[in-house]
């Protein structure tokens, strides 16, 4: 059973602007969801979590029913929560 990533705007935008060695860096670590790596769910907003790759940190969903985890938006440590 393996899920589906769907990125939404922003954060294909984000990886767009990185160096590529740092794209593939964020790419892998966003396909080895929702299992692995450095998961925390975002609290005050349920069924949302981030995922943190160095000092980037990935927001996502996952839409269990129809298995896909959806890729909100991608950003720097300090920026990405506001």
């Amino acid at each position: 059973m393996s899920y589906r990533i769907v990125y939404e705007k922003a954060a294909v935008k984000f990886l767009r602007k990185q160096p590529p060695a740092q794209q593939k860096r964020l790419v892998a670590a966003i396909h080895l969801l929702p299992g692995e790596g450095d998961v925390k769910p975002l609290s005050g907003h349920p069924g949302e979590y981030r995922l943190r790759v160095g000092p980037y940190r990935v927001l996502y969903a996952i839409e269990a029913d129809i298995l896909i985890v959806r890729v909100l938006t991608i950003g720097n440590r300090g920026d990405v929560y506001k």
